[in-house]
């Protein structure tokens, strides 16, 4: 399926629109292309492609709204969609929460759209699998990963007279590669917009590092450890972070942004001095969309400066509850942690015992208000004595909260795209391990 263009979509949307004989409709349009390739044991096994294209109506009377969808496009069901929005909308409940629509808006340009990722073929696909499978056969190691990437739009109208248009590209990789004992595993993960950033051999070599010098690990005792968190590893813990900085969830007493006995902890230094964490869907390295799921423009934001929490988001409807501007979060991804200019390799130089982790997996919350989280580390995890790493150890246990991470820092690394969120590598003090995992 074919992109729309912004004139094509536009024009289809103004005629769902004129069928309408509700208070207010809205009308959205995503359509794309997804492909895959899957491989293990060094051998594709799967491969395929979708072609989607969905329209989505939300007919509103008062305030009950009625929602319907379709994949086809043409006239009659077209009048179909907006006959049973409207039929459903009639017989809703009210939504006591419901905002009217917003009026035309001015979006910011993003550079999400790759002409190089939207060109990505079948073919394509098989020789970047070819090339990560190529390096890893022949080192007496096996690989398995999976590669996905899309290429899509997004548009959107309302009867007040808003209207967008994006579009959008990404490419995902990630790649496991373990010995054929089955004693040493290794991984790692990119992501980008522009598919020319990607290099599976370079990526393939890096899990198969990982895999040879993880092999027959041995075990330490769990406790408090310094410990050097590669950019993956430390998205998968301050993800979990940055959900919290929703300004509803901390009014109501639900996060750790909320203050006993009533109230939020904005403004309030929670954080090392070092931490400063913004989000800009215009940024090249991890553009987002341009509106958010209100319609609201994205803009660029502080949530934290210097460790002291600057913003939370507020939706349009909690925003007028309490009397604030509404303020959108930057969605999946879009982060931007701060960092500094250490390599791992110096961090590991000044680290007189320590953990250097490649990634945690099977996170789970212990306590939401404190942020308190436990699983286990997973692909290549290495015990560093006196500046240098001495031996692989068997994967540990956590229970540990990004708060106390974030003040527990003591060097950081240059932002590395993430998970669509910028992250340094980081070295962190007191990293509690409370248990040993036999998993490899």
């Amino acid at each position: 399926m074919a992109i729309l263009t912004k004139e094509q979509a536009k024009q289809i949307i103004d005629k769902v629109l004129s069928y309408s004989t509700a208070d207010e409709m809205e009308v959205s349009i995503f359509g794309g292309r997804t492909g895959n390739i899957r491989y293990a044991r060094n051998t594709v096994n799967t491969s395929g492609e979708t072609n989607e294209i969905r329209l989505s109506v939300n007919s509103v009377f008062g305030k009950k709204v009625g929602s319907s969808s379709t994949n086809e496009l043409d006239d009659a069901s077209l009048k179909k969609v907006v006959a049973r929005a409207e039929e459903i909308a009639k017989l809703a409940p009210e939504n006591p929460e419901y905002m009217p629509m917003l009026g035309p808006q001015t979006y910011p340009e993003a550079a999400t759209f790759s002409s190089a990722t939207d060109k990505i073929d079948p073919e394509f696909r098989a020789k970047l699998a070819g090339d990560s499978i190529e390096v890893s056969s022949g080192g007496d190691l096996t690989a398995a990963g999976y590669l996905e990437d899309f290429s899509g739009f997004v548009a959107t109208g309302n009867s007040k007279g808003l209207f967008g248009y994006n579009t959008s590209t990404s490419v995902d990789f990630s790649i496991t590669v373990r010995t054929t004992d089955g004693t040493g595993s290794g991984y790692a993960t990119r992501d980008f917009n522009d598919v020319n950033l990607l290099n599976s051999k370079e990526v393939t070599s890096i899990a198969m590092q990982k895999a040879q010098a993880s092999a027959n690990a041995q075990a330490i005792e769990p406790g408090k450890y310094t410990v050097i968190l590669e950019p993956t590893a430390a998205g998968d813990l301050l993800g979990l972070l940055t959900r919290g900085f929703d300004a509803r969830s901390a009014d109501e007493g639900r996060s750790f942004m909320s203050k006993k006995g009533g109230g939020t902890r904005l403004g309030e230094k929670l954080f090392d001095e070092r931490v400063t964490i913004t989000s800009d869907p215009t940024n090249t390295e991890i553009p987002s969309s341009p509106w958010d799921g209100d319609g609201l423009p994205r803009q660029k934001t502080t949530w934290v400066e210097n460790g002291v929490v600057k913003n939370l988001a507020y939706s349009r409807y909690w925003a007028e509850k309490q009397g604030v501007p509404p303020l959108s979060s930057p969605g999946r991804g879009g982060y931007i942690f701060a960092g500094g200019n250490e390599s791992i390799a110096d961090m590991i130089k000044s680290t007189e015992r320590g953990v250097l982790v490649t990634r945690f997996w099977y996170i789970r919350a212990v306590d939401p208000q404190t942020l308190l989280f436990t699983g286990l580390t997973r692909d290549g995890t290495f015990y560093i004595e006196n500046g240098q790493i001495k031996f692989p150890v068997k994967n540990f246990r956590f229970n540990e909260s990004p708060i106390i991470m974030l003040n527990n820092i003591e060097a950081m690394g240059k932002p590395q795209r993430v998970g669509g969120d910028l992250i340094p590598a980081m070295k962190i003090r007191d990293f509690t391990f409370t248990s040993l995992s036999d998993a490899v």
